[in-house]
């Protein structure tokens, strides 16, 4: 007898299905434009790579290699595109798999999901008062940021979202008419996609990063947000009937780098963030009055045959609109009022947006609590006049919009580095007439400076004095977001990031940058000192990670800092730099330094009686912190989650959460569920006697990880020799990808070059090497230094792999990254380096340690298979590797014709086109 088909094999088989199906649109469109002899050579290279992928036949290896070298530039280009957007439906396919597979699990609940969470708070009797506790002092806050390397168009984006709305709609219920129907829109999209040109022609800027942020507001999070909240706040209630009617806060809270991070971009200064701030108030007033607008046409309720209350009543009869229609609909009349209202508000805050008001005295809404003031009226009086369920389709969720996203939308966080702070103040202290040079001062002397300048009643800028370009530009982005903070409110700008932390001076100078705009008031020391952006150090580099609880514990012991801080809540945020650590350190080393930065911020803050909020600047991959958010966040120390968590949502990781709004709901409820369960189940609970024997270890290894690390990074003759020859990173730096340069300085220095294109580059290779590198040599040598103890150093490496969350997670993620790796590949691009001494030299090195690296994986995981525990996954990376070696191949073939002068318009666009492809395929960037 056959067995039924489970709920994962027939989401498996729609996967599969739905592959085809794109596949055959996308062989027809191609079909149809390129026509039959170039469509048969795509074909033959197709067939002819899976067969080398699945039977490593030598011959059909030279018959590829023989295809692929034998393409015309204009070949290559085609080629090049049908892999690629091959690689780009598959995605799509995958992500509505994963999307059906989580609903259909929905009644079995798992980790990750918020209704688990939520159920494990049932099981666990959990006092209502607890639970009410952790969210009113709960923030999740995902904070988007422009990327550098983000490959995707925003077109392409639109048209695939489309495709992935057609095929979510075939579903089994679905007509033979219907599914024609579909079919055919399938493949005018498809066609669509294909006919579209897939690089941008002209490089980004800022505004057209925030233009392109934005959209994910009005597909996903204007929407989701709101509802989302609204269900738990149903979801709660339930649990806790005895605190009903709860109302949950709002506490889930977007922010935004874009616009706002000046670190090493040029372009972005006081313009961007006025123009950045407008444009995002001007999508939300747009949503609001959209929302208000349908609901007047929704409730329509008449007196004729329910009762209103008499505040819902008074407002009715305030309202301008009286028509003698609408005389029994006072919510009608009411909501009309309140649009007029806010009309008037939007014309006022956007005098620009081409909003106007009817009514010159209309009065505007002064601030988002006054807006939410008369639909909180409307929604007491439905549930006093039964009308309870009218409230839960919109207007409940436009109260939850409004509390969540005020007048501002995000909060835009603004960021620099400390030694362009530094320049700042010492020209601004030259010019008010000291006879000093700021900068060649020890740090003691640049503390007592900067706090008797913060005690003076008198501003160091004078509108009389001439400033260099950068003292301009750094004052002139404070004050506007001192006004756009009067403007749209508090929670416009709320943080001020400072890049490279290494002092206590560093905050000081921001504390004293504030003050020169009128953001921070009041003497240093006083009572009534009021300091208006949050000062957030970011700690970046291994040293500065080290350093980070002496300097947050200076900054504590500070006279006077109890007023700031208190002046902010009691709250200190500090940001951890997971790229910058990786790129110093590598990956071992970065995830080690990182916990326990926490674990010491942690106590510190703790005997302080301050509350710690930790921003994780988390990247698209392994290397900079990537991975599953859910397993990151609970491999958190315990404590230092507790219920609030800030981090960085960046490039095309944002467009795999969020452009779907669906998909983007189970993101946002698993940061939710990963932070209640951080919080009040934490999986990180070891006994002190097990804990200390852990950390004895990893310090252990991630001594000789890092000194493997830094060997071949740094302390290698000519390793930057050869990473910009074997790498792409020339001609990723040249693309039109982002408006901040890839480098902070112009120089052929590791140490100068970003963290993201330095990952993205070692992704496009195949070598990933930030991911995994030096954790062999640290495993091998901890088991081998000494054969007596290898039996009972594995069973400790295994005890802490099934009871310690952080390296649990490290080992399956050094899993993940290595099931992309591909040292064969990998050679080809070596061999763009032309000394033969240095690249066997360094190759070798790189092959040695992935060989001790998967050996090291393999031991602990018990498989030579890559993701063994992880089948879906595995299956996914397995079927994408036969479409990427021909990309990675041309890739190789096409950046030494360029770099050996050949110039020709078809190869300066294959090889971008090559970039796009294998980030599709491997499934991130930097």
């Amino acid at each position: 007898m056959n067995q039924p088909l489970t709920v994962v094999d027939s989401a498996e088989s729609r996967l599969s299905d739905n592959i085809a199906l794109l596949s055959a649109l996308l062989n027809t469109a191609i079909y149809d434009t390129v026509g039959a002899d170039d469509f048969a050579l795509i074909e033959s290279i197709r067939q002819t790579a899976l067969k080398v992928h699945q039977t490593h036949d030598q011959a059909a290896s030279l018959q590829l290699e023989q295809l692929l070298s034998g393409l015309t530039p204009a070949q290559t280009v085609c080629v090049v595109r049908a892999f690629s957007y091959f690689k780009h439906l598959v995605n799509l396919a995958e992500d509505l798999y994963a999307q059906q597979l989580a609903n259909s699990q929905e009644n079995t609940p798992s980790p990750g999901m918020l209704s688990h969470s939520l159920h494990c708070l049932a099981q666990a009797n959990c006092a209502p008062e607890t639970i009410m506790q952790f969210f009113a002092g709960a923030l999740v806050s995902p904070v988007l940021t422009a990327h550098p390397t983000e490959v995707q168009r925003k077109s392409v984006l639109d048209i695939e979202r489309t495709i992935a709305e057609l095929l979510s709609a075939r579903g089994p219920l679905i007509s033979d008419s219907q599914r024609t129907r579909n079919r055919m829109l399938l493949q005018g999209a498809v066609c669509a996609l294909w006919q579209t040109r897939m690089l941008r022609f002209s490089k980004l800027t800022v505004i057209n990063e925030i233009e392109n942020a934005l959209t994910y507001y009005e597909s996903t999070f204007l929407h989701v947000i709101p509802e989302l909240l609204q269900d738990l706040e149903r979801d709660l209630g339930q649990l806790m009937p005895a605190a009903a009617p709860y109302q949950l806060p709002s506490f889930l809270r977007m922010g935004s780098w874009i616009g706002g991070d000046r670190d090493g971009n040029p372009f972005v200064n006081g313009t961007t963030l006025r123009e950045g701030v407008r444009l995002q108030a001007a999508t939300l007033f747009k949503f609001y009055l959209q929302e208000l607008s349908a609901l007047k046409r929704e409730l329509a309720v008449s007196t004729r045959l329910v009762g209103v209350s008499d505040a819902v009543l008074a407002l009715s009869k305030a309202s301008r609109d009286q028509s003698p229609h609408r005389l029994d609909e006072p919510y009608r009349l009411a909501l009309n009022g309140v649009y007029d209202r806010f009309l008037a508000t939007a014309a006022t805050l956007l005098p620009d947006a081409g909003w106007s008001s009817e009514h010159a005295e209309t009065l505007p809404f002064e601030h988002p609590e006054a807006l939410l003031a008369p639909l909180q009226l409307i929604a007491d009086s439905l549930k006093q006049h039964h009308g309870e369920a009218l409230i839960y389709p919109r207007l409940g969720k436009l109260m939850k919009a409004i509390n969540t996203f005020g007048f501002h939308l995000a909060s835009v966080d603004i960021r620099q580095s400390s030694d362009v702070h530094e320049a700042v103040i010492s020209e601004l202290l030259h010019k008010a007439g000291y006879d000093f040079d700021y900068t060649s001062f020890n740090e003691q002397e640049k503390i007592e400076v900067l706090l008797e300048e913060l005690k003076q009643p008198r501003l160091l800028f004078s509108p009389f004095q001439q400033y260099s370009e950068l003292v301009h530009k750094e004052i002139g982005v404070l004050e506007a977001v001192r006004d756009m903070r009067q403007r749209f409110g508090d929670h416009t700008v709320r943080q001020y990031i400072i890049s490279h932390t290494e002092t206590l001076s560093d905050l000081l100078e921001v504390a004293l940058l504030q003050r020169e705009a009128g953001l921070l008031r009041g003497a240093w020391g006083s009572a009534y000192i009021q300091v208006d952006l949050n000062i957030v150090p970011l700690f970046e580099t291994i040293a500065d990670l080290r350093d980070a609880p002496m300097i947050m514990g200076k900054w504590l012991s500070l006279i006077g800092i109890r007023h700031v801080i208190r002046y902010q809540g009691n709250e200190q945020e500090v940001m951890l730099g997971y790229s910058d650590s990786n790129k110093d350190g590598g990956f071992l080393t970065s995830n080690w330094e990182l916990y326990k930065a926490e674990i010491s911020l942690v106590e510190l803050f703790h005997q302080a009686k301050v509350k710690l909020r930790l921003f994780h600047g988390r990247g698209g991959t392994v290397g900079r912190g990537g991975g599953p958010t859910y397993q990151a966040i609970m491999a958190q120390p315990q404590g230092t989650v507790d219920g609030q968590i800030r981090l960085t949502e960046q490039g095309e990781i944002i467009a795999n959460k969020y452009a779907d709004p669906v998909v983007g709901r189970k993101h946002l409820e698993t940061l939710i569920a990963a932070t209640l369960d951080a919080t009040l189940f934490p999986a990180d609970q070891l006994d002190p006697a097990k804990r200390r024997s852990f950390e004895s270890v990893m310090e252990t290894l991630s001594a000789t990880a890092m000194t493997s690390y830094r060997s071949l990074v740094y302390e290698t003759p000519g390793f930057a020799e050869y990473f910009f020859h074997t790498t792409p990173i020339d001609e990723i730096a040249g693309l039109n990808l982002g408006s901040r340069p890839a480098a902070r300085k112009s120089t052929r220095r590791i140490e100068d070059l970003r963290a993201i294109p330095w990952g993205f580059s070692w992704g496009q290779c195949r070598l990933l090497l930030p991911g995994w590198y030096g954790l062999g040599s640290a495993i091998h040598q901890f088991l081998h230094h000494d054969p007596q103890l290898k039996a009972s150093r594995t069973a400790l490496l295994q005890e802490m792999l099934l009871g310690w969350p952080i390296f649990n997670t490290l080992i399956n993620n050094v899993d993940m990254v290595l099931a992309k790796t591909d040292l064969i590949v990998a050679r080809h691009y070596a061999h763009l380096l032309l000394d033969r001494q240095l690249r066997e030299e360094i190759f070798s090195r790189i092959a040695h340690e992935h060989h001790l690296t998967t050996e090291a994986v393999n031991g602990l995981l018990g498989s030579q298979e890559r993701l063994a525990s992880q089948p879906v996954l595995a299956k996914s990376i397995r079927d994408r590797l036969p479409y990427l070696d021909p990309l990675n191949h041309l890739q190789v073939e096409m950046i030494q014709r360029y770099r050996n002068g050949e110039d020709d318009e078809k190869l300066k666009l294959a090889i971008p086109l090559t970039i796009n492809g294998i980030a599709a395929g491997l499934r991130n960037t930097g």
